[in-house]
């Protein structure tokens, strides 16, 4: 039992803050890819 508590501990943190992050970065993402789209249509 003590052993799942390090794995955990020493893994799950990251993970659930490297999700976290990775959303974040997936809405700006988004926002540059809609931006990118825009600006193409208002060059034609």
């Amino acid at each position: 039992m003590e052993q799942w508590i390090k794995l955990i501990s020493e893994v799950g943190f990251p993970i659930i803050v490297t999700l976290y992050l990775l959303h974040r970065i997936e809405a700006k993402l988004e926002a540059v890819i809609q931006s990118i789209h825009g600006l193409s249509e208002k060059v034609r």
